[in-house]
This record gives structure tokens, C-alpha cells and sequence, in this order.
């Protein structure tokens, strides 16, 4: 089963009617840190990939860098809404990417992060603490980058950063 799924399959088992309640997500640490494994497993192929093509389109890659400090002051919501749209952009500069990079392991890598940045998109998506549903539309930091590798650094930053410290946060609030 693709990983990716394995992901969406594990949140959506530990829900609640109504309102999305990621329990074991967020208070089993290890899942996290099977995520990040995952994340530098798949930046490591990719970089084992030979002869990888300078992409002749640029994608464009959130700036997923943050001060710790600020962080903590953003409610939860506020973090959720900005991950997503790092993971919107995310995932767009992978569609982007795939379009252009035909050899194999590197089609297969892009492949699989689409599903992995995907997933948590499509997750984080399904749980909100104030009213109204997340709408795209959003304008992160951005970067242009032309070389697939960075995609797959930018991934595994967001998933060490702000993905690991917004399941921390969450788990405070929800692992009592």
C-alpha cells in the first residue's frame, strides 16, 4: 500500500464524529518520527538518483524556516492554516517537477513524496478549531528552486519543523 495512504488510513481511524480528533497522531511520538524517517529516506534517494535534470521550469517552494519563539505565541489553528499552505505550494512544486523529470528514479521519488505531502494536506484539511472550512488561497514565503533535490529539503524541513512542533503542541492539548 502506498505510504502516503498508511498516513490518511491512520488519522482517519482515530476521528471523531464531527470533528477530527487526531489522538494517535499526535500522542504516539513515534509516528512522527517514522514521518521525518520517511522524509530523509526519500531525500536520500533522491539524491541517489543519477543525472537528475535541472528543472527548465522553476518550481516554487515555500520557505518552511521559522523562529521557534513566534511559533509558540500562534494558536493552533493559525499553525494549521500555515503548514497547509506550505503543504499547498508543496505539493504543487511536485506536480510541477514530475511534469518535468522523466527518469525513472526520479519520477518514482517525486511520485512518492506527492503522495506523502499530499496526505498530510488532505489530513490536516480535515480538523479545524474555528469556524469555517481551510480555503487555498493562501501566500507563504516562497522561493523559486530549480534543482528536484530541494523539493525533497524542503519536505523533510517542514516535516522536522513545523509538522513535528504542531503535533507537539496538539498533543498538549489532546494526550492528557
Amino acid at each position: 500500500s502506498p505510504p502516503g495512504l498508511l498516513l490518511l488510513t491512520s488519522f482517519l481511524l482515530h476521528m471523531e464524529e464531527g470533528r477530527a480528533s487526531p489522538p494517535r497522531l499526535v500522542c504516539d511520538n513515534r509516528l512522527i518520527q517514522k514521518y521525518i524517517g520517511e522524509a530523509k529516506d526519500m531525500e536520500k534517494r533522491m539524491g541517489q538518483c543519477q543525472a537528475l535534470p535541472v528543472l527548465t521550469c522553476p518550481t516554487v517552494l515555500p520557505l518552511v524556516d521559522f523562529s521557534l519563539q513566534q511559533w509558540k505565541s500562534k494558536s493552533n489553528e493559525t499553525k494549521r492554516r500555515e503548514i497547509l499552505c506550505d503543504l499547498a505550494l508543496l505539493v504543487g512544486a511536485v506536480a510541477v517537477a514530475q511534469g518535468q523529470v522523466t527518469q525513472e528514479c526520479g519520477a518514482r521519488q517525486l511520485s512518492q513524496l506527492y503522495q506523502h505531502a499530499n496526505s498530510f494536506l488532505l489530513l490536516l484539511q480535515t480538523f479545524s478549531w474555528e469556524a469555517g472550512p481551510w480555503e487555498p488561497g493562501c501566500s507563504p514565503r516562497s522561493m523559486e528552486q530549480t534543482h528536484v533535490t530541494g523539493i525533497f529539503l524542503t519536505y523533510r524541513q517542514l516535516v522536522q519543523g513545523k509538522l513535528r512542533f504542531f503535533f507537539h503542541d496538539l498533543a498538549q492539548d489532546l494526550c492528557k
